[in-house]
């Protein structure tokens, strides 16, 4: 039986989303904006010249960028040589749990809740029941904020009071910070898991813990991080496949985005660095008709979020110089598809994500123009290559 695998760069969209206005997104288009910084060297710290990805690139990478929002894609020009295509997604969201869920075969049927940007922004009783939990008197932060400047603007607090930091931002989400020491990790994540259900009931979809070690002048963020997302609504591709009697494999945070649902095995790292080489490995080592679904969020976290044009390009150009020892690890009739769960344009203003199409590359099929495809169309597609039963969203690109 032939296998599949669905790799996630986070966050690597490439425009032309049609209803990005409605997002206050128009225009923006993450890896076109990187690669014309590139060219017009506004993206040389640690790295220079032209975007240089010729492995993505020789699959479709570039087409893609311009099919999606019809912008110029200088150094990505390549004739494509695999599957390539662009996909539209159409919940109503430009967060994780969306973005990955549609990917699956789910698009999200609700709302969102969003905070408001006020200041307080969470209400007195969900405050209460914060500190009931955590055994505090008080939270810290209690706004939007970027995770990094509010760490920075509390971390002396936190320190003397006990009190956890707690923000949220764009994306429909709770997030809460503390010192793995001083606070306690354990004490964290029970925190965080114990208010998760009273945010899911509410339609917040991710509770976050953000664990960071050091002192106030010189602190940093773990790998421990741990999100505690809502469940998707419906089964997803990874569900479809183990009730065939496959197995599946979650790389990075994909157990936390999914709530473990459908999880055969976790393959876990400090980074994205270490992610990659799960993969290698599992293109060696995956059992025959099985899915591997790998999440690679520093895209997204490191560079995209803190605006980072240069580091960006330096995690695209490092992944893709990666790629063939993933590639040469396949079997004959494997199918891998490299494509995003939504944009987050670091030339764009603010600290969030991005309204965008992504782009759906494919190795494995040979060469094959998809056109414009919906997200659900990518777990339809994997369904069917792996002769399983779709999930209900979707239909099959191949």
């Amino acid at each position: 039986m032939t296998r599949a695998f669905l790799v996630v760069l986070d966050s690597v969209g490439c425009g032309g989303a049609p209803d990005a206005v409605d997002f206050g997104d128009a225009g923006a288009n993450t890896l076109a904006h990187i690669a014309q910084a590139c060219a017009a060297g506004r993206a040389d710290l640690g790295r220079k010249g032209p975007l240089a990805l010729p492995n993505l690139d020789a699959l479709g990478l570039g087409a893609a960028i311009r099919l999606a929002s019809g912008a110029a894609t200088p150094g990505l020009d390549a004739l494509p040589q695999g599957l390539w295509g662009a996909a539209t997604e159409v919940s109503r969201g430009k967060d994780t749990p969306s973005g990955h869920w549609e990917l699956a075969g789910v698009p999200v049927p609700w709302d969102w809740t969003y905070f408001p940007r006020t200041d307080p922004a969470f209400p007195p009783d969900l405050v209460a029941e914060v500190c009931r939990l955590a055994g505090t008197d008080g939270i810290l932060g209690n706004c939007h904020a970027s995770g990094v400047p509010i760490i920075a603007e509390h971390c002396e607090a936190h320190l003397r009071t006990g009190w956890p930091i707690c923000y949220t931002s764009a994306d429909s989400v709770f997030q809460i910070a503390a010192h793995e020491e001083a606070f306690g990790l354990d004490r964290l994540l029970t925190l965080c898991e114990r208010l998760a259900p009273r945010l899911h009931a509410m339609k917040v979809g991710r509770v976050i813990a953000r664990p960071f070690t050091g002192t106030c002048g010189d602190f940093r963020r773990t790998a421990n991080r741990r999100d505690y997302a809502i469940e998707p609504p419906a089964p997803t591709l990874l569900d479809k496949v183990l009730a065939a009697g496959r197995m599946t494999h979650a790389v990075g945070k994909i157990g936390d985005i999914f709530s473990m649902k459908g999880i055969g095995k976790l393959h876990k790292g400090k980074s994205d660095a270490d992610l990659f080489e799960h993969l290698v490995r599992l293109a060696a080592e995956a059992e025959p008709g099985s899915l591997t679904f790998a999440n690679f969020v520093e895209f997204d976290s490191l560079y995209g979020h803190p605006r980072d044009v240069a580091g960006y390009a330096r995690a695209l150009e490092g992944f893709d110089a990666g790629l063939p020892r993933f590639l040469t690890n396949l079997r004959p009739g494997d199918l891998a598809i490299f494509t995003a769960d939504h944009g987050n344009d670091p030339t764009w203003t603010g600290t969030e994500h991005t309204r965008e199409r992504v782009p759906v590359l494919g190795f494995g099929l040979g060469t094959k123009a998809i056109g414009l495809r919906a997200f659900a169309d990518v777990g339809a597609s994997l369904a069917s290559h792996l002769k399983v039963a779709p999930p209900d969203a979707g239909d099959s690109f191949l």
